[in-house]
């Protein structure tokens, strides 16, 4: 199966991964969580020859979204999130289009399976292409997102990870921020080192991710 070229953009006060995602044979690509720096992500597609054709989201916080409205100034483009993404979270957008468990999308000659991963937010989504997968905010490198915000459900973050945890072990993890001692590592890795998906049963994710002391 066939990989995308990744163009990856640390940036903002947040540590964010921004990416934008390409296929070498159609030179079309897609914004991944666009934010903080559009003019940066726009000369990238000039400086290319690239063709956008959507924005995909892993979720919808802030510092991954704050870029739409400047993208869509330039691009006219559907804007992907899931379905099950809280109101407050989902973005007000013209063209705006559900992410489901059998939801794929295209781009050019590449196909992303998306998979529904809640937890941080109610609609978390992993993208998985070729050999890459796109872990936004549920699975970071040697960590994972939070789960103590209004929306957030520390049970579903523990079943995302365990989704995750069974995918293919040689897929190269593009998470959402900049928080591990790499900026990539496999899943195969992680499953070693990650102290959360080491982590045997739900009773002590919950304690780890949570905080909670054993008394």
């Amino acid at each position: 199966m066939k990989s995308p070229v990744v163009h990856r953009f640390e940036i903002g006060p947040m540590d964010n991964y921004v990416y934008l995602i390409a296929d070498p044979e159609t030179q079309q690509c897609v914004f991944l969580d666009p934010a903080w720096d559009v003019p940066l992500l726009k000369r990238c597609v000039e400086e290319n020859g690239y063709t956008p054709i959507a924005i995909w989201l892993t979720h919808g916080h802030h510092d991954h979204v704050n870029g739409i409205p400047d993208v869509l100034e330039s691009y006219d483009l559907p804007v992907w999130i899931s379905y099950q993404e809280a109101p407050t979270l989902t973005p007000n957008v013209p063209d705006l289009r559900a992410i489901t468990p059998s939801t794929t999308l295209s781009l050019g000659e590449l196909t992303a399976t998306c998979h529904i991963t809640p937890g941080h937010t109610p609609g978390g989504v992993c993208f998985e292409m070729g050999d890459v997968l796109f872990s936004g905010d549920t699975l970071f490198i040697d960590g994972c997102g939070r789960c103590n915000f209004d929306n957030s459900n520390v049970n579903d973050m523990y079943d995302s990870l365990q989704l995750i945890s069974n995918l293919p072990e040689h897929l190269e993890v593009y998470p959402g921020h900049s928080y591990g001692y790499q900026k990539t590592d496999t899943i195969k890795n992680q499953r070693q080192r990650n102290r959360f998906l080491l982590c045997k049963t739900r009773d002590e994710f919950v304690r780890k991710r949570m905080g909670i002391r054993i008394q």
